[in-house]
C-alpha cells in the first residue's frame, strides 16, 4: 500500500535538490561528531532556490503500526533500513513529511494551479486559483533603513521574535495575518479562510498547515516579483505562542524559508509530543487539539495515546534541517511546556549533526523574564546573527543551546537509537 497525497503529484521538476553537507559542529554543550568536518561558516546546504519541497517524487512506504513510548529514530527509513549517506536523506525526509501530513497536521497541497499578486514598499496581495476555486489575501510590509532589495521576515499576526532587533539587522518585516488563511473560533466541520475557499470548509487540514500554506503562497509572490523590493531566497518566519506554532510548521513544510525562528509555540508546536503528558502543567495534547483547530482532525486518535504516532516534533524539527532554526522559549510558564521543547530539540539538533550543520541550530530558554512572548535582551544577539548569517550571507552561525536549568530535557530518556556519521554529499 502506498500513500497518494496531492502533492506527490507534482512534476518531477519539483525534486532538483538533495541536501549537501557543509557545516558544523555545536559549539559549547554539543560536542563535535567524528569524522564530520566543520564549516566556520555556520550556513550549511540549502534546498535548490524555488525548491518548497525537495522529497516531492519519493515514494512513501505504509507506515508502522507498533506503539513506541520513546521518540521514533528519524534515521530509520520506513523500510527498516538506516540513512546512511547525505543524499539518503532527502527520501527519508519525504517520509516524516507524509508521516505528520497524515497524523498530526493535514495535509499542505501542492502549489495551486496560478498563484499571482504584487509586492510593493508596503504590501504584498497574493491572488490564488486551483481546482476552480480562488482566493485572495494580503500581508503589509515595514521595510528597514537602506535601498534595498531586502530580505524579509514573515511575523504572524505581527507578534513573534523582536520586530525592532529585526528591522535593525536589516530584514524587513512582512506582517501577515493568519486569521486571513484560517481563522479560529470555528468548527472543525465548517473551517473558514482562504485555504478553506479553496479546499474545501470541511478539509482535514489543521489551521497550523493552512497557515504555512498561505506563507508558501507570499514567498510564491515574492520570487514572481521583479525583485526590487524584497529578494527571493531570503526569507525568515517567525511567531509567538499560537503563532509560533504556525511558524514552525511553515519553516518545516517549505524548504525555501532560509531561517525559522518559533517563539514560546508550547503544545501542538515544537515540544515533543510524546513528551507533554509527562510534563507537570504543559498544556495537554487534548487541550493542544481541542482548543483551536490548530492541529489536523486526524491527531485526535492520538491525544490520549501519542506513543501510537509514527512520528515526533523532534523529526519536524530534522525536516528543517540543515536550515537555519533559532527556537525560544519560556521556563517561567508551565503551561509552555518548555522542557518537552528542549527534549525535541535536542532529538532534531541530531539531524543537524549528521548533516553536518550543527552551528544552524540554536536553541534558548535561559531567560530571566517570564512573560509571554517577551521581547528579550538574551535573544537579540543570537536573532541578529541569525538573520545576518542566513538571510544576508554575512558571518557565522549561532550554533548556541541554552537550557534553562528550570525545564532541563534529557535526550538520552527519549532514545535507543545512535546518530550516524553520513558519508558523501547530496
Amino acid at each position: 500500500m502506498r500513500f497518494h497525497p496531492l502533492r506527490r503529484t507534482r512534476p518531477l521538476a519539483w525534486a532538483v535538490a538533495a541536501v549537501v553537507a557543509a557545516a558544523a559542529m555545536f559549539a559549547a554543550t554539543l560536542d563535535a561528531r567524528p569524522g564530520v568536518a566543520a564549516d566556520r561558516t555556520g550556513t550549511g546546504a540549502q534546498a535548490a532556490p524555488g525548491v518548497e519541497d525537495d522529497g516531492a517524487d519519493c515514494p512513501v512506504p505504509s507506515p508502522p503500526t507498533q506503539a513506541n513510548a520513546l521518540l521514533p529514530d528519524p534515521f530509520t527509513k520506513l523500510d527498516g533500513t538506516r540513512v546512511a549517506s547525505m543524499a539518503d536523506w532527502r527520501c527519508r525526509r519525504a517520509e516524516i513529511r507524509e508521516l505528520a501530513e497524515r497524523t498530526v497536521y493535514g495535509q499542505k497541497p501542492p502549489r495551486p494551479a496560478s498563484v499571482s499578486g504584487s509586492v510593493s514598499r508596503t504590501g504584498i496581495t497574493v491572488n490564488v486559483s486551483d481546482q476552480g476555486r480562488g482566493a485572495s489575501f494580503s500581508a503589509s510590509v515595514d521595510l528597514p533603513s537602506g535601498t534595498g532589495p531586502f530580505p524579509a521576515v514573515v511575523v504572524y499576526g505581527g507578534f513573534g521574535a523582536d520586530t525592532a532587533a529585526i528591522k535593525a539587522a536589516g530584514a524587513a518585516v512582512v506582517n501577515f495575518d493568519p486569521y486571513a488563511v484560517g481563522r479560529e473560533g470555528t468548527p472543525r466541520s465548517n473551517k473558514q479562510g482562504a485555504f478553506y475557499s479553496v479546499y474545501g470548509s470541511s478539509s482535514s487540514t489543521g489551521l497550523l498547515m493552512a497557515w504555512a500554506w498561505g506563507v508558501s503562497r507570499i514567498i510564491d509572490v515574492i520570487e514572481q516579483s521583479d525583485g526590487s523590493v524584497l529578494r527571493a531566497g531570503a526569507t525568515g518566519v517567525t511567531g509567538c505562542s499560537r503563532f509560533g506554532k504556525g511558524a514552525f510548521v511553515a519553516g518545516a513544510f517549505d524548504q525555501r524559508i532560509a531561517l525559522t525562528m518559533p517563539v514560546e509555540s508550547g503544545t501542538a508546536g515544537a515540544p515533543a509530543l510524546r513528551s507533554v503528558p509527562r510534563e507537570t502543567g504543559a498544556q495537554p495534547l487534548s487541550s493542544g487539539y481541542g482548543e483551536q483547530p490548530w492541529l489536523g482532525d486526524a491527531f485526535g486518535a492520538y491525544t490520549g495515546n501519542p506513543a501510537q504516532l509514527p512520528v515526533d516534533t523532534h523529526e519536524m524539527v530534522g525536516m528543517i534541517a540543515p536550515r537555519g532554526l533559532f527556537l525560544m522559549e519560556n521556563p517561567h510558564v508551565d503551561w509552555l511546556g518548555a522542557r518537552s521543547g528542549s527534549v525535541a530539540a535536542l532529538g532534531g539538533a541530531e539531524v543537524y549533526k549528521a548533516l553536518g550543520a550543527g552551528r544552524n541550530i540554536s536553541y534558548w530558554s535561559d531567560v530571566q523574564d517570564g512573560t509571554h512572548c517577551a521581547s528579550r535582551a538574551e535573544w537579540r544577539g543570537p536573532l541578529q546573527q541569525s538573520i545576518a548569517t542566513f538571510l544576508r550571507g554575512t558571518g557565522s552561525a549561532p550554533g548556541v543551546f541554552r537550557i534553562s536549568p528550570k525545564k532541563p530535557g534529557n535526550l538520552a530518556e527519549w532514545r535507543t537509537w545512535q546518530t550516524p556519521v553520513l558519508t558523501g554529499g547530496g
